[in-house]
């Protein structure tokens, strides 16, 4: 057969070949037709079904942890959910079998969960996955899932649940490509996480036919399909170079040129300290504080909230932390901070503003934080060094406000995140009042560009490299420079190595990501001087949009290895 490319968004640096073993199409619609063994025992089976498929969630979270733990777990939750049962209900009593009420009651939640958008209509997707295997059970057949072809394998899918990426056996699946989904997906943050060489959104990968020999790039973004052998040997080549480069000694992360860029982690619960810390992390750049708050039917205690942070502040002696205080509103609905309705949440009472209108809660967390600061600090290892921003902060009068709430209750180091354009463009005067930025890639793209991140339709227009979303980072660096404060990065937009070495270009002085992301961003950073990624930032914000300014500093990025590897010879 004739090679082949297919372009899509990578996720990080690696690269494999083998071949191609497709997911299995999704179980075809139930019949409509009467129920012959009566409500009651079709209510029975759905039940029994739905509670089977709960539990084997909540395992599947157990065995995963980190991020994946918490989407598992919303599933599990989702499974259960008393609306969802209350409409199989009624069409149990209308006669329906078990298999068709099921399809059609989640049917109906996926399209209500859908017209809201954000954050819930992320979780569309997600129901289809249980209503899967939902019926799955009731058929008595296995849901579909990852195949087992027997061999070492390139997966390819539509997009993968969050189910069967978390428990992907890594000894069998070499890489994954996926037809749907953007750099912010779930099936992508979850890819990242468990170092899985993958990329998404390469939609000519639904052309890939079972068996088929292919290279997946994810530096460059290319699926290279039915390859010559001189191409398979460069990619075990680099595939090995690779490797042998991420078991070299850790080192702080720098330039070239003795720059120092600390590398952060991104952390969603105490537990991923240890893990952060054997590969590399100097500190933690963001600490997502919603566990704690997420699952819960009412505020946690000022008590539970300390013994969390504690946990953390311990893990990290001598080094930074810093931690975001709850990220929720009206597309994360907590009864006790803000459940109303709101027609297009990404734009409602979120982030601080929902905190704003719910005072006590942010109060009794900055309580629980000065507190764990104050008993860390009289740990025989030393404290960690605790910095907290307020999440979505949009107006200088909000940065005014946090700040100050926050140093009355003994927080030393007081911030904001830089997450929509207003603040962006304000930054010279955010940073007269905030300690420091931390720039959030994921929802400042979003605002920018005017594309819902968690939405499939717009995904191509979620993409961080894009020249407007650049020259808004570069007006918070510039900032942060004429007023001496730190700007660190914590989207997911750290993770990408090309891409971190622009970011330090634009002023970023820190980089914090996914911790199986460290070693590739480490490594591509000590190849540049701060002058080179200066110049490599400048080319990527000449283009035109984002395929163009990756382009741009690729090249850029060549002339510049170069340029050091003479000077080093020199």
């Amino acid at each position: 057969m004739a090679r082949t490319e297919i372009r899509g968004v990578g996720i990080g640096l690696g690269v494999a070949q083998g071949p191609v073993a497709r997911m299995a199409e999704p179980l075809p619609a139930p019949a409509d037709e009467p129920s012959t063994i009566g409500e009651a025992a079709e209510r029975a089976r759905v039940d029994e079904a739905v509670g089977a498929v709960a539990r084997e969630l909540e395992e599947r979270a157990e065995q995963a942890g980190g991020a994946a733990q918490d989407v598992l777990e919303a599933q599990a939750m989702m499974a259960e959910d008393p609306t969802l049962s209350d409409e199989i209900g009624t069409r149990l009593a209308e006669g329906k079998t078990g298999e068709r009420a099921v399809f059609e009651a989640f049917a109906a939640f996926r399209d209500q969960l859908t017209a809201v958008g954000g954050y819930l209509g992320e979780r569309a997707a997600d129901l289809d996955d249980v209503a899967q295997r939902v019926i799955a059970r009731l058929r008595g057949v296995a849901a579909p899932g990852v195949p087992e072809p027997g061999h070492p394998f390139v997966l390819v899918a539509k997009d993968l649940a969050p189910a069967d990426t978390a428990l992907l056996d890594l000894d069998q699946v070499l890489a994954l490509v996926t037809t749907e989904g953007g750099p912010t997906s779930h099936t992508a943050i979850l890819a990242r996480e468990k170092g899985i060489v993958a990329i998404v959104g390469a939609a000519g990968a639904a052309s890939l036919t079972e068996g088929q020999s292919v290279i997946v790039d994810a530096a460059a973004g290319v699926v290279t399909a039915d390859p010559t052998d001189d191409e398979l040997q460069r990619a075990r080549s680099r595939a090995d170079a690779r490797a042998n480069a991420a078991s070299a000694p850790i080192t702080a992360g720098a330039l070239a040129d003795g720059t120092p860029v600390p590398l952060l982690a991104n952390l969603g619960k105490p537990e991923g300290a240890a893990e952060a810390v054997a590969l590399g992390a100097e500190g933690v750049g963001l600490f997502r504080t919603e566990f704690l708050f997420l699952s819960a039917s009412s505020a946690p205690t000022v008590e539970q909230q300390r013994t969390s942070y504690e946990q953390l502040l311990r893990a990290f002696p001598g080094k930074k932390v810093v931690v975001r205080v709850l990220d929720a509103g009206a597309d994360k609905p907590l009864p006790f901070l803000n459940d109303a309705h709101e027609e297009n949440p990404a734009l409602g009472l979120r982030g601080l503003r929902a905190l704003r209108a719910s005072e006590d809660i942010l109060r009794e967390q900055l309580t629980a934080l000065a507190e764990a600061d104050a008993a860390t600090r009289r740990s025989p290892e030393g404290p960690a060094d605790l910095w907290v921003m307020a999440p979505m902060v949009a107006t200088v009068e909000e940065t005014t406000y946090f700040t100050s709430l926050a140093k009355e209750y003994g927080i030393r180091t007081a911030g904001v995140m830089v997450e929509v354009p207003s603040s962006a463009l304000l930054a010279d005067r955010v940073l007269a009042h905030a300690d420091f930025a931390s720039i959030g890639t994921n929802d400042l793209t979003q605002y920018t560009l005017a594309a819902d991140r968690l939405l499939g339709s717009v995904a191509g227009f979620q993409d961080p490299w894009h020249p407007a979303v650049l020259r808004l980072i570069r007006e918070v660096g510039d900032a942060g420079r004429a007023h001496g404060k730190p700007v660190g990065i914590c989207g997911e937009a750290a993770a990408d190595p090309l891409l971190a070495v622009v970011l330090v270009g634009l002023g970023a002085t820190s980089l914090s990501m996914a911790p199986s992301a460290l070693a590739d961003v480490r490594a591509t950073l000590l190849q540049y001087t701060l002058d080179d990624a200066r110049a490599i930032a400048e080319a990527a914000l000449a283009a035109d949009d984002a395929a163009a300014a990756r382009d741009a500093a690729l090249l850029a990025t060549e002339r510049g290895a170069a340029t050091t590897m003479k000077e080093t010879q020199q």
